[in-house]
């Protein structure tokens, strides 16, 4: 973390000037002692280090940040940042509460998003994030909407807020490790429902991998946001903000599935097209939920697999076209994908013991022509599918 002394240099006319020669030679983490070196031709040798540091991190944000270009970094508070395309959907569900608290600031990402819809209360216990907060609102634009304050989440100098929200996005590592639980989160998850105590409305991000039995218990909504195909974070919405009990949301769009208790639908042959769900649908537990809506069954009740016999174009799913398939035996397997000719081969599986890199290895292909191989389960039994992407957008005929 640097030296508040330090990011406050970046901000003077020299420290402008040596970020945007650091900035030119677009670094990366291995050029960082030549661009010292050569920053410190010109530049006190304090201000070189600080000037390559931030361009390196700069670079590196712009898979989050739009404006990565203009912003101001931490190596750890860049890492827990949201992707902006995230913080920004999130924040539209608080348009109606004012003002908001950033209950754990850091560099503003969360907070320069909602203060696109409401004045902004940002805290945190950490004074450098609290100066990249303000470097970067200032530097973005909204710096009248937000107000950084030096607070313990757990121990707020506020009382009852009427009409206000909270959006608290607590520390997951501990000691250099993921904390496994939300209960060993920095602040725990246990601070989210004091605050919402507080306030008529709180969201609280949480990891998506997290254990749903820790909380099954809370009054809250819980949402399973996919960016891009990646599963990114899931988030418990607490009084006002609560809609509904689960959610699966897909960016860009936003496209949003949502659901409470899952219908039951049919089993049906690996026949037609098979469906590739989100990874927030699965993980919002609303695969049959998309099956309903698509008019798609189950391969097997226990894989998050769908198939169909007509092709239907949905955000929450990948489509394949399956061209063959057979019931899993390896030497048949490869003598089939040895006639289409198939060399590189992708390999996807749900509910297969078998390690896609294993079965590449061991078909050892030759062709040219690249092919997809899904091992799943059918009713139960071990399947080897070979299909086709589909690509998106792409609808049947008439």
């Amino acid at each position: 973390m640097p030296a508040p002394s330090t990011l406050r240099l970046l901000l003077t006319g020299p420290g402008r000037e040596a970020l945007q020669e650091a900035q030119a030679a677009e670094p990366r983490p291995e050029d960082f002692l030549a661009l010292v070196q050569k920053l410190e031709r010109r530049f006190p040798s304090a201000l070189a280090a600080a000037a390559a540091e931030q361009a390196i991190l700069r670079r590196k944000a712009r898979a989050k940040f739009r404006e990565a270009d203009r912003m101001f970094f931490a190596t750890e508070a860049l890492e827990q940042a949201t992707a902006q395309p995230v913080a920004e959907y999130r924040a539209a569900r608080f348009a109606s509460l004012a003002p908001v608290f950033d209950l754990t600031c850091g560099l503003g990402g969360d907070a320069l998003a909602l203060a696109q819809v409401a004045p902004v209360i940002a805290s945190d216990i950490d004074r450098v994030r609290l100066l990249l907060l303000a470097a970067n609102a200032s530097a973005l634009g909204p710096a009248h909407r937000v107000t950084p304050v030096l607070a313990d989440a757990r121990r707020p100098p506020w009382g009852t807020l009427k009409g206000a929200g909270a959006f608290l996005d607590p520390g997951r590592r501990q000691a250099g490790r993921r904390a496994r639980s939300v209960n060993e989160y920095e602040p725990p998850l246990a601070a989210a429902v004091d605050w919402a105590a507080r306030v008529d409305g709180l969201g609280a991000k949480i990891s998506p991998a997290v254990d749903l039995a820790e909380v099954a218990a809370y009054d809250c909504e819980i949402e399973f946001i996919d960016l891009g195909g990646e599963l990114r974070e899931a988030v418990l919405w607490f009084g006002c903000l609560k809609t509904v009990r689960r959610r699966a949301t897909v960016l860009p769009g936003p496209h949003t599935l949502v659901g409470e208790a899952e219908p039951e639908i049919d089993l049906a042959g690996p026949d037609g097209y098979l469906y590739e769900p989100s990874p927030a649908v699965m993980r919002a537990g609303l695969v049959r939920t998309l099956g309903a809506q698509i008019g798609a069954s189950m391969l097997d009740r226990r894989i998050a697999f769908l198939v169909s016999d007509r092709l239907v174009t949905t955000p929450f799913a990948r489509a394949y076209e399956v061209a063959e398939a057979i019931p899993f035996q390896l030497k048949r397997l490869r003598a089939r994908l040895r006639e289409l000719g198939i060399g590189p081969l992708t390999v996807k599986k749900r509910g297969s013991p078998i390690q896609p890199e294993d079965l590449i290895r061991s078909l050892g292909l030759r062709g040219e022509e690249p092919g997809t191989v899904v091992l799943t389960q059918v009713k139960g039994k071990p399947y080897a599918l070979i299909v086709r992407p589909v690509a998106a957008g792409s609808s049947e005929p008439g």
